[in-house]
């Protein structure tokens, strides 16, 4: 096999790896990223991500966590397998010679490259899993809504099979992965409306894989005493792919932020009018911590995704040669 096809094979191995593994912690990641600002006095719809499982369980069972994934694992072998390839063709024009080594600035450089090729892939990806997220955050929020209104009028006589008849008359406006991309291509403005946040896609992606690249790279060498990493061990490979991945969310959280609630934004009544208008709002109303909302899953799931990722990566590299 040529080197192209060994990064497509491993790469989409590594891929699937780290959906499985990551997926859960990515919806809380969204759901917590997408829940309203409560009206002054009133707490959030979610504490933390504790809170946020615990109720995404009660109301939705363990397959709420992996809403959204139909679209990703539709695509995920595509994604990675780009990522690893352009990273892969980014070494080859950076090496000095054929088969040497790349520095760890060369890595960056590399990283940055395959960044900007998975932007055009991700971002109709993650718009429709993240709709699909916040779908089941929004959707909640209006059952507990609709129930204590019954509640309410219970007291003056309202049954039992009333709120259950509230409670189940919940709109979903979304039946799935296809149907969020029929939707969007037919009322907002056919393919540019699946491209939508594609400027803070790019901006998280560029200098995210930059880091995530560079830091793997670091972290071997650092382990293997040199530049020569072929015999690091299972346990090492997963502890450097876990920590670049945390490289990777540290280094761009708050962008990654602006480019949820700019996916999700309605697309008749605007909310943002851009990527730096939702930057400020967030910023004015809710703090530097608005910009952190969900950084707790997220950083929980980029340590084991990333870990089973790198790792399912190398091995596959490894076997076919």
């Amino acid at each position: 096999m040529g080197d192209v096809a060994k990064d497509l094979t491993a790469g989409t191995v590594g891929g699937v790896a780290q959906l499985v593994v990551g997926h859960p912690f990515d919806t809380i990641k969204v759901k917590l990223q997408s829940q309203p600002t409560p009206p002054p006095g009133q707490l959030p719809k979610y504490s933390g991500a504790i809170d946020a499982v615990k109720k995404t369980l009660a109301a939705e069972g363990a397959g709420g966590l992996y809403k959204g994934m139909g679209a990703p694992l539709a695509t995920v072998a595509a994604f990675n397998a780009l990522l690893f390839t352009v990273r892969g063709q980014m070494e080859t024009l950076l090496r000095s010679a054929p088969g040497a080594p790349l520095t760890v600035n060369q890595q960056f450089i590399a990283g940055a490259g395959a960044g900007v090729a998975v932007s055009f892939l991700a971002t109709p990806t993650e718009l429709i899993k993240c709709r699909l997220q916040a779908q089941g955050a929004g959707a909640a929020v209006v059952v507990e809504a609709s129930a204590a209104v019954v509640t309410e009028a219970g007291a003056a006589g309202a049954t039992a099979t009333a709120a259950k008849a509230a409670t189940a008359a919940v709109p979903v406006r979304y039946g799935g992965p296809m149907d969020v991309a029929k939707q969007v291509l037919r009322s907002e403005g056919g393919i540019r409306g699946l491209y939508k946040g594609l400027f803070p896609t790019l901006a998280r992606e560029v200098p995210g894989n930059a880091a995530m690249f560079g830091v793997y790279e670091a972290l071997k060498q650092y382990m293997a005493g040199g530049t020569d990493t072929s015999g690091l061990g299972r346990g090492s490979l997963m502890l450097a792919g876990g920590l670049a991945g945390g490289a990777f969310w540290a280094s761009v959280y708050p962008i990654d932020v602006v480019k949820s609630v700019i996916q999700i934004d309605d697309y008749k009544n605007p909310k943002y009018s851009g990527s730096i208008d939702a930057f400020k709002k967030i910023l004015k109303a809710e703090g530097v911590g608005g910009l952190y909302k969900g950084f707790g899953p997220a950083m929980g799931r980029s340590v084991p995704a990333n870990a089973a990722c790198f790792l399912a990566y190398e091995v596959t590299r490894s076997y076919l040669g």
